[in-house]
């Protein structure tokens, strides 16, 4: 028999779920609502939630003399490259783990993720210091290659959960039709694994999108990505807050697009590729 929750209690967890949404986006509210605000709004001793006469000034100024257009292709190129390469060589190691027996293939598939758990900040002393030893300038390739190692370990561990689903047999009747290697994996196991490589490929590209640590410290003045561009609104004089929440605001809409419009497959991608092999 079906049990069926009290009104009350259905009525609690709404409103237990409402509180959690207000909580989660009290802070995006403050971020768009100061990016339209003037100086005077800005500092005032008492905050202001809600106003009439919004500005456009911080954007308007980021928009033409805060170089975004340059941080803005900067950031689509590191974010869209690394994506690409993270999920070309995570696609091979995770196939390669999923159907090669060898010692140790559990451990190695569960040490992936263990990796992925170090902090960003903990690599960036010894990143710098590699880019500086080996003479390597400023530039965008550098930042691709430690993304790509960087996102490496959680796009090999998801794709090595997908891969497990799929029954070796399929790979095997198609070989016997006369199915070239290609044509197995493009015909065969890529449709079957377009929710996994979309949910590695949006998380990828969100933590490229948004890393700041590396991206500081591994770029130039022509090279930064968007988060460093914004941090550069902290100046000596103090914090350009309208500025900087006006930044914000662009940076978070590619990356919420993106989740919003592939929510679905984040959902069955994590369900499927949380399976353990």
């Amino acid at each position: 028999m079906q049990r069926i929750d009290s009104p009350s209690r259905v009525w609690s967890h709404y409103a237990g779920l409402v509180i959690l949404a207000i909580i989660c986006l009290t802070p995006i509210w403050v971020m768009i609502s100061t990016s339209f605000k003037n100086e005077v709004l800005i500092f005032d001793a008492k905050p202001v939630w809600f106003f009439f006469f919004p500005t456009m000034e911080n954007y308007d100024y980021i928009l033409t003399r805060g170089k975004f257009d340059r941080y803005f292709i900067n950031s689509v190129i590191v974010a869209t490259i690394s994506t690409f390469l993270t999920l070309f060589l995570g696609g091979l190691c995770a196939y390669a783990l999923a159907r090669l027996e060898f010692k140790g293939r559990r451990f190695v598939a569960n040490a992936t993720l263990l990796v992925r758990m170090v902090p960003p900040a903990v690599l960036a002393v010894p990143a710098f210091a590699m880019v500086v030893t080996l003479s390597l300038n400023a530039d965008l390739a550098v930042l691709i290659f430690f993304y790509t190692a960087l996102n490496l370990p959680f796009a090999i561990w998801l794709l090595f959960g997908f891969y497990k689903q799929i029954p070796v047999e399929l790979e095997e009747a198609a070989v016997v039709d006369g199915a070239s290697p290609l044509q197995v994996f493009f015909k065969v196991l890529f449709p079957m694994m377009k929710s996994g490589y979309a949910v590695a490929g949006i998380f990828t590209f969100r933590i490229a999108w948004n890393e700041f640590i590396l991206a500081l410290l591994l770029t130039g003045r022509k090279t930064r990505t968007l988060p460093v561009g914004a941090a550069g609104f902290i100046t000596d004089t103090g914090v350009e807050w309208g500025r900087i929440m006006a930044m914000g605001t662009l940076i978070v809409i590619p990356p919420l697009l993106f989740t919003f419009f592939a929510a679905r497959q984040i959902i069955s991608g994590l369900t499927a590729g949380s399976v353990k092999g």
